[in-house]
């Protein structure tokens, strides 16, 4: 009997059970988007709320994406990618520093944020504004979840993992996966876990089914 899949995530897997972790809210803040050279994107929920505003403002704006999927949500936008980080926010960091400091960046973001790059990059001398244009919260189906005592749990964001914990123990005959570094903080120091070689839910669905 194979050991169940469990997925921590706003995006499923058709080979896991797929627990939508986050509530999203998306917020519309005025934004002059003339004001800026370039975007910063750090999540598909990002281009999710960019709909909320008329396309011919941004798209003309290239945006410096933290991952792959990222990128693809703002290209399914119609919109043009500068170049994509290694999906931390500790990444973007070195590719804001590749640029002129004259340039005029525009963090689009969550709230909460786990990674402080761009506040080392502004203390640096970087021209960074930030917008929050969401907010997320736990979703009722992380709080309430049942799993199988032994089990594969993937958590796919620092925010999927407290989520989780705030209501579940893990339990020692599961196994933990994180989708990277930045949601490696996270975890309790007395729990063990694997990084997935990718910050994508397929790398983290191939280490899984090796386990």
């Amino acid at each position: 009997m194979s050991i169940p899949i469990y997925l921590f995530s706003i995006s499923s897997h058709p080979d896991a059970i797929s627990i939508n972790s986050l509530s999203v809210n998306f917020l519309k803040p005025e934004i002059n988007f003339s004001n800026y050279d370039h975007l910063i994107i750090t999540s598909k929920q990002t281009s999710e709320a960019l709909k909320q505003y008329d396309s011919s403002e941004y798209l003309e704006k290239e945006a410096l994406c933290i991952s792959k999927q990222s990128a693809l949500s703002y290209k399914a936008l119609g919109g043009k990618v500068l170049d994509i980080g290694g999906g931390y926010g500790d990444n973007l960091e070195s590719k804001i520093r590749a640029f002129p400091k004259e340039i005029k960046w525009l963090y689009l973001r969550a709230k909460v944020v786990a990674s402080d790059f761009v506040k080392k990059c502004q203390d640096d001398g970087y021209d960074i504004q930030e917008a929050i244009v969401y907010s997320s919260d736990c979703s009722q189906a992380i709080l309430d979840v049942e799993l199988e005592d032994e089990s594969i749990l993937i958590f796919t964001s620092p925010s999927s993992l407290k989520c989780f914990l705030s209501t579940h123990t893990i339990n020692p005959k599961s196994k933990v996966i994180v989708i990277g570094t930045t949601t490696a903080k996270a975890v309790p120091e007395t729990i063990e876990y694997h990084i997935s070689k990718e910050t994508t839910i397929d790398s983290c669905m191939e280490l899984a089914q090796k386990l």
